[in-house]
């Protein structure tokens, strides 16, 4: 009980709620600049996002994923490290989770879906650990190199399912996975399906805390991203383990390619990355990095984009989601920003 409280008091909880309430608030100025009535358009985006089945399944489906893609940004950060390439991770472990998808139709469903995971992640792994391995041993900052490797996933995506890998029927999708390797459907409302892949979004929360907090390898990787210099002078291979945390990062983000495969679509299709992967930059900066506030970010971002079209439908311009977003996003750095500062005054003051 104790340890609950102090989560909820913690000053990361109380900065990200006093950010979402001070961006609705000042959203709300903004709509009544532009004569639009904020009480209709919070009671539509609600509604939108909670106010019937089809609506809650939907924001379900939608929350999986960037949770997903924020757990590997967060873990990224946690090491110091800035991982822009999510999205790249998220397209190739997608789609070697189709390509073996394809290829367990003899396997029972015991087999072939943890084939079908494991595959997933390792693409997004190896596709993360090429950026890590540059960091770590030739000095190349992660930023450009995971911007550029996004680029280059894009463009093989694009190829194979253009051609060697492509279902018939000239739409740039893979063949469909073996029903086998699906995960199964909690429950459906017309053409909205929830499926048990939130579970393995949620799973994914519970792991990461547990690596962070009472695992060794969570203890370097904080090690080296709080102080790379003190880290390497107690013993801490800095190299290790920045490709290691690299490598997790790519896996969290290969594994929500490889939800959407698995649980949502059947198969690879040609835009599936969207933009999962710079959404999760969103999540963990609004969540901290901690692994409980990134689900609660993600479900908070989720349910606000699944709202705003019934917000747009009452009047209101969807651009507000933009806005509201943004200035979280704004006051959490800020913030940031601040102890920043802080932090060096202090360390001025005393070598004064």
């Amino acid at each position: 009980m104790k340890d609950w409280k102090k989560y909820v008091l913690n000053e990361k909880v109380i900065i990200s709620l006093l950010s979402v309430l001070i961006s609705l608030a000042v959203a709300a100025v903004v709509m009544l600049i532009i004569g639009k009535n904020p009480l209709v358009a919070y009671a539509a985006l609600f509604y939108g996002a909670f106010g019937t089945k089809e609506a809650i399944i939907d924001n379900l489906m939608k929350t999986s994923p960037l949770i997903l893609t924020g757990l590997a940004v967060g873990f990224g950060f946690r090491a110091g490290l800035f991982n822009i390439g999510a999205n790249g991770q998220v397209i190739i472990g997608a789609l070697l989770a189709a390509y073996v998808g394809t290829m367990v139709a003899s396997y029972p469903f015991y087999l072939s879906i943890p084939l079908v995971m494991v595959a997933g992640m390792v693409g997004g792994a190896l596709w993360a650990a090429i950026a890590g391995w540059l960091k770590a041993y030739r000095g190349a900052h992660e930023v450009i190199t995971t911007i550029m490797l996004n680029y280059v996933a894009t463009f093989i995506a694009n190829y194979v399912v253009n051609g060697p890998f492509q279902a018939p029927g000239g739409v740039p999708k893979s063949p469909a996975i073996a029903y086998s390797a699906q995960f199964p459907n909690i429950m459906s409302v017309g053409a909205t399906s929830l499926s048990t892949i939130i579970f393995v979004s949620l799973a994914a929360i519970v792991v990461i805390y547990v690596i962070i907090q009472k695992t060794t390898i969570g203890y370097e990787v904080k090690a080296v991203g709080f102080n790379p210099y003190a880290a390497e002078y107690g013993g801490i291979s800095i190299g290790k383990n920045v490709v290691l945390a690299m490598a997790i990062s790519g896996a969290l983000a290969g594994l929500a390619g490889t939800t959407q495969v698995v649980g949502v679509y059947g198969r690879y299709f040609g835009a599936l990355g969207g933009s999962m992967g710079f959404d999760g930059i969103t999540i963990a900066l609004i969540g901290q990095n901690d692994p409980i506030g990134i689900g609660l970010a993600a479900f908070l971002i989720s349910s606000i984009r699944t709202g705003s079209n019934q917000m747009q439908i009452a009047g209101v311009p969807k651009d507000m989601v933009t806005i509201i977003q943004g200035i979280i996003i704004f006051l959490v750095a800020t913030n940031r920003i601040i102890k920043t500062l802080r932090v060096r005054k202090r360390k001025e003051v005393a070598e004064v």
